[in-house]
């Protein structure tokens, strides 16, 4: 009882804490705390304020007042609270990913779409069909799947959340097979890698394939992680916690030793998030790797003898050089245009090229959650977010975003009706889709969009394909 009048009062379970375990009762989570207090103490390290015997006082660390920690060994703990600011790593670099900021910026008091009047908002909609104008509406459907994953997809145990996303991940795995992107003397690095299942099922597809590497790039630092499955393997798996916004995978030592072709990787990679990765894959990698090669050659001898040789290894290196492409392929499945941001976009000429700005941008992602419109309880009753078991610091992130747009707003109800929310709101994901495949086009990517799964699996359920143009 001293221990929940300690917590604020408890309600919730009568039972008392577990045997050896701390005796404070966590009234946010009904329950006691499950952390083992030292020899002696009744209290954990965190709830040792509560020890009423106890004379050393606890505050809350500077760092991250969500902890405390004893006031008499403040110093020693801020030397290494995980809240500290650790050094940066070799391969940050300031915002290198993230896009020319324009003095034309979305102005600080846009109005929202609900606020916007019929004519207002007629407007913006001819706008949008103007620019899909010419536009391939209809993505063709690109259902596949990869042996890799056969056993785990028959494997009852498996509840529904977790079959959705095994059956994404083969599809994603199909596609990638179909591109021939699974293949030796790689280095797969996927964006937004959570726990990392996606490169765990590459790695089983090509577990008898040598010299493959894998950077899984993620900000936040995972629990739950699948990594330690590849120790007994000769893959390499390396961790990047960094913002995908300042990565330059040119300086990351395995790539900068290696010189591998890249295949960037997502699943369910949100918004700008994806604008991100390409310019980092294409711009700051590819270009980086391009400019290596076109450096001049050693010279050679003038020996007669010699010189046959030299022209033959010149040949082979130029072969080498033109065979060489630093970003073999793109695969990532697409998500959350609504939180797509017009400074990191990369398809910002499309929009100018159809007379489009950052204002109609900023609506286009918006509506662009219309999509989902009236299918709120779908996504409720079934979560198809790689979040709610990747991304454990984004729990459920799909399914609250959805229910919090501005898709049900009363405003809108008398002026469009569920079904052409849902139709514009594909409109505007497919427009923002295109400037991505525009601006891969014109670095010489064959790019494509296509529907990777079904809608019942997956709202999300867009994949991005792209592979260097082939030359004759």
């Amino acid at each position: 009882m001293a221990a929940r009048e300690a917590a604020g009062g408890g309600s919730g379970s009568g039972a008392g804490p577990l045997p050896g375990r701390c005796a404070f009762f966590v009234r946010r989570k009904r329950r006691f705390c499950k952390m083992l207090p030292a020899p002696g103490r009744r209290f954990c390290g965190e709830h040792g304020q509560q020890e009423k015997e106890n004379d050393r006082k606890r505050i809350p660390c500077p760092l991250d007042p969500k902890h405390t920690v004893y006031e008499d060994q403040l110093q020693k703990h801020l030397k290494k609270c995980n809240s500290r600011e650790k050094p940066k790593p070799v391969y940050f670099v300031q915002d290198i990913n993230a896009g020319v900021k324009e003095v034309a910026e979305i102005p600080a008091n846009q109005v929202t779409l609900s606020s916007l009047s019929k004519e207002e908002l007629e407007n913006l909609i001819i706008k949008l069909k103007k620019a899909s104008n010419g536009l391939e509406l209809d993505l063709k459907e690109q259902v596949l799947s990869h042996q890799a994953l056969e056993e785990a997809l028959n494997d009852p145990k498996n509840g529904d959340s977790a079959f959705k996303h095994l059956k994404q991940q083969a599809s994603i795995l199909g596609n990638m097979e179909k591109l021939h992107l699974l293949g030796p003397g790689r280095c797969f690095v996927e964006f937004g890698a959570g726990r990392g299942k996606l490169s765990h099922w590459v790695d089983v597809a090509l577990q008898d394939i040598e010299n493959i590497q894998f950077l899984l790039v993620e900000r936040a630092t995972t629990r739950f992680k699948v990594d330690g499955k590849h120790k007994k393997r000769d893959s390499i798996f390396e961790r990047l916690q960094v913002d995908i916004q300042h990565l330059c995978l040119n300086k990351v030592p395995i790539l900068e030793k290696e010189k591998l072709p890249v295949v960037g990787i997502g699943k369910h990679l949100c918004g700008a998030a994806t604008d991100l990765a390409l310019r980092c894959l294409v711009e700051s990698y590819a270009t980086c790797c391009n400019e290596e090669n076109e450096e001049p050659a050693p010279k050679r001898s003038k020996n007669k003898a010699e010189g046959a040789s030299n022209s033959l290894n010149d040949d082979d290196n130029e072969r080498n050089k033109e065979d060489f492409k630093p970003v073999a392929g793109i695969v990532i499945a697409l998500c959350c245009h609504h939180k797509c941001d017009w400074t990191h976009y990369v398809g910002r000429e499309f929009f100018r090229s159809v007379g489009l700005g950052p204002v109609e941008f900023h609506y286009f992602q918006r509506m662009s959650s219309w999509a989902t419109c009236g299918m709120r309880r779908t996504v409720t009753k079934a979560s198809t977010n790689e979040e709610s078991e990747d991304h454990t610091s984004n729990t459920e992130e799909h399914d609250q975003t959805y229910s919090k747009t501005e898709t049900g707003s009363d405003a809108l109800q008398g002026l469009l009706t569920v079904e052409e929310r849902k139709e514009i709101g594909s409109l505007c994901k497919l427009v923002i889709d295109h400037g991505r495949i525009r601006y891969l086009q014109r670095r010489g990517y064959k790019a494509a969009l296509q529907y990777y799964t079904d809608s019942s699996v997956s709202l999300e359920n867009v994949l991005l394909t792209a592979v260097p143009e082939t030359t004759t």
